[in-house]
This record gives C-alpha cells, structure tokens and sequence, in this order.
C-alpha cells in the first residue's frame, strides 16, 4: 500500500519549498499525496501552484479581512479536523514557521497522527523575534515525530531541546530544490533593460517591521538613489497596503526607483539572479541568493539562518537608516567586500532536498 503523504500550507514561501516535495511525491509510485491549502495568503499562493502545476485536493478558504492569528489558528483546526477524520494519513507534512503551520500540526497531534516538519530547527532563541515564527517553529518542533533539519545547525539546535536523534534527519533546504525549476538563462522583462546600472532588488513584508523600522529602510535607499544615479532599485510591494503606502510615500517620486507589483517566484528567482545586491528581510531570500552568488544584507536585528553570516553570504544590519546607508553604500564602493560576499559558498543545500525527504518517508513507514 503507498504511504499516504498529506500536506498542508498557506503562504507563498511555504509553497515555495513545498512544491518540489510535492512534485517528488506525486512521481513516486511508493506514496499516495494529498495536498491542502489553508488560503492563509490566498491571492499571493495561487501563481506558485500554477507555476509548478499543482491543485490542491481541498482548499479551508480561512482568508478573511483584517484576520487575527487566533482567528486563522481557530479557522484551520475547525476545518482541517474532519479532513484528517476522513482521509487518515499516515502522516502530514508541514512547512517552516507560519500560523498555518502550527494549527496543522496541533489539528494532526489531536488526531495522533505523525508529523513531519520540513525546515525543522530553525531557531533565533528569542521569542518574539521574530513574531509570531520563533515560536511557531519550536512548537511545531515539540510536536513533530520526523524533522528535517535544513543545516547541521538546525539539527544541533534539535538536539540542544532534547529532540531524540533517531528523529532528525539532515536533508539541506527545498528552496533550493525550487530553483531547479525557475531558473531560466534567457529570462527578460520590461523591468529589467541592460542599462549597466547596479541593481538592487529589496523585500520587505515582516510584522515586526512595520513602521518606523521600515521608513527607516526606505529613507535610506531613498538618499543612496539621489546620491547615486548609477544605481537602480527595484522593490516587489508586498500586498500589505502599509507596506505599499510607505513605500510610495518613501520611494515613489525617484526615478531610479522601481515599484512593482509582487513578483511570482518564477519571476523573483530570475530578478535576483540579474540583480547584484539584494536587502531582504526575507528568511527564504537568506537560503535562495547565496545559490545565485548574490549578497545579502538582510533587514533584521536576528536572523535564524547564522549559517549565511558565517559563510559570509548573508550580512545582518539591522533597519536603522545610518546603518542601512552605509553597507548599502560599502557594497556600491569597495569591490572586495562584494566579491567577498558573493565568493562566499551556500551552506544551505544542494537541490536533492526532497529526494532525500521521501527516501525517509518511505524508510519511516515499510
């Protein structure tokens, strides 16, 4: 009988990296997969499962306006439940940090069904930084029967909280398993004209950033763009319209400056191999740039991927104005500490991820 996979996710980023797992299941005669959306960012999720062809068997339809993280945690365990009733798994797979994550995982332990945690291990070790993933990941972590650990770090971290080591496996990150798919050598777009200029290509979404934390950001990529006329910086907005707000009130009058809508990943994965420099406070741009060769100055005071900084890929900054400017600007002016950083080699996998995964699955349930 094939084992019976069922996996779960909401967001764009946890499509991302579940989707080449997905895939490896599907063409994998020794599994039976089915997957499940929680809608939890419903309009940014859809061009991920069209690009890598996937539909979902059900969908909780739990996106609603102005939603609290109580109310999607309520939402996903209310309507997941009967799911699980009837379908009987033999395990769910979750993804990573979300709030879709962790009412997965608690709805599955109710019906004491094993769980695997893809991108299991992560840590900041500060609870509320950042808000609400740190503690989102613990507990899944507290929760699941099968860990998969990205790192040695992250599988080290497990074992720091007691985690039996009969239960972590080290597979590397499915992002990277991703970009087998996106990356396209004669990629264009409009946005993107050779016109010799040092592209910087900007994310920024996280709750914690909201605010002054981002005009900060915005403030100073706005000075270095007046100052520097060489440059061009491009920021994919985010849905959020406090987000969209500031950074047209910020970024919108300067002609160096691109908005533009949110990218799809086909899209974002070809961007960022074309750009030289990208600040983030992305966790998934951490993993994916390094690959590329692309330094990363990432805006957060903590990071859960301490394997990039001390690679040497990832630089962590902070949201500060004055700081911000001024290793944005070393970057632009000292051609050593770029090539350093984009030299530096990708501690996060090396694309067999999900093969790996399944191997494990199917070793767990013969």
């Amino acid at each position: 009988m094939p084992i019976k996979v069922l996996s779960i996710f909401g967001t764009r980023p946890e499509a991302i990296k579940m989707a080449p797992i997905i895939k490896t299941l599907e063409n994998d005669p020794r599994f039976q997969s089915k997957v499940v959306v929680s809608g939890q960012h419903r309009d940014m999720l859809a061009p991920v499962l069209n690009f890598f062809e996937i539909t979902p068997d059900d969908d909780l339809k739990i996106m609603k306006e102005n939603q609290s993280l109580s109310d999607v945690t309520v939402w996903i365990i209310d309507r997941l439940t009967p799911i699980l009733q009837a379908d009987v798994p033999d395990i769910v797979l979750v993804h990573g940090d979300t709030t879709t994550t962790l009412a997965a995982a608690l709805a599955a332990y109710y019906q004491q069904i094993t769980i695997g945690h893809v991108e299991a291990g992560l840590r900041t070790w500060k609870k509320y930084s950042p808000f609400p993933e740190e503690m989102n990941r613990q507990l899944v972590d507290a929760l699941s029967d099968l860990c998969f650990a990205p790192t040695e770090e992250s599988a080290v971290n497990l074992l720091k909280e007691n985690h039996q080591e009969d239960q972590i496996f080290i597979t590397g990150n499915t992002a990277i398993d991703a970009m087998k798919y996106t990356i396209d050598t004669d990629y264009s777009h409009p946005c993107l004209p050779n016109n010799g200029k040092f592209r910087i290509l900007v994310t920024m979404h996280r709750r914690e950033n909201l605010g002054e934390p981002m005009t900060e950001v915005f403030q100073a990529l706005a000075q270095l763009a007046k100052e520097k006329k060489e440059v061009e910086i491009i920021f994919p907005m985010h849905k959020n319209p406090q987000v969209r707000n500031l950074a047209k009130k910020e970024l919108g009058n300067l002609a160096n400056v691109q908005l533009i809508e949110p990218l799809d990943i086909f899209d974002f994965h070809n961007f960022a191999q074309r750009c030289e420099l990208i600040l983030t406070d992305s966790g998934g741009v951490q993993e994916e740039a390094p690959s590329l060769g692309i330094p990363v100055l990432v805006l957060r005071d903590t990071t859960e991927r301490p394997e990039g900084i001390r690679a040497g890929t990832l630089k962590l900054i902070g949201t500060k104005k004055a700081t911000v400017y001024r290793e944005t600007l070393a970057l632009l002016e000292d051609p050593a500490a770029y090539k350093k950083m984009a030299q530096a080699a990708n501690p996060y996998g090396d694309g067999h991820a999900s093969e790996r995964i399944a191997d494990i699955l199917a070793q767990a349930f013969q």
